[in-house]
């Protein structure tokens, strides 16, 4: 199974278990997160770019792996995600690296699908 398989794979399954739960306040931020990235003033792409900048400076791997999928579906390029890896080195600084590395694993996963 590749990574993104199995990423998305688990992904889908936990967040069957968490609105199995029938929270009120996680259905909600569920719904408020999906809400967010919908277009509007600007568009999805842009949002998940900007997601995903944010992913990398709070070194959230799941965060950058979704935001990496999603931007590849909305037709990012490979010299876009390396400017968006360039912000959020600068940003977030050389704790980064490693985030990026592995982020890169991701995108190659995806360019094979």
């Amino acid at each position: 199974m590749s990574a993104v398989n199995e990423f998305n794979d688990y992904r889908q399954k936990m967040n069957d278990r968490i609105m199995a739960a029938d929270n009120k306040v996680m259905k909600r931020f569920f719904s408020l997160d999906n809400q967010t990235y919908q277009e509007g003033a600007l568009s999805v792409k842009t949002k998940e770019m900007l997601g995903l900048v944010a992913s990398m400076v709070l070194r959230c791997d799941d965060c950058i792996k979704y935001h990496i999928e999603t931007c590849h579906k909305e037709g990012l390029t490979e010299e876009e995600l390396f400017e968006i890896f360039s912000v959020a080195n600068v940003v977030g600084g050389s704790i980064c690296i490693p985030h990026t590395r592995r982020a890169i694993e991701f995108w190659d996963e995806l360019q094979k699908t």
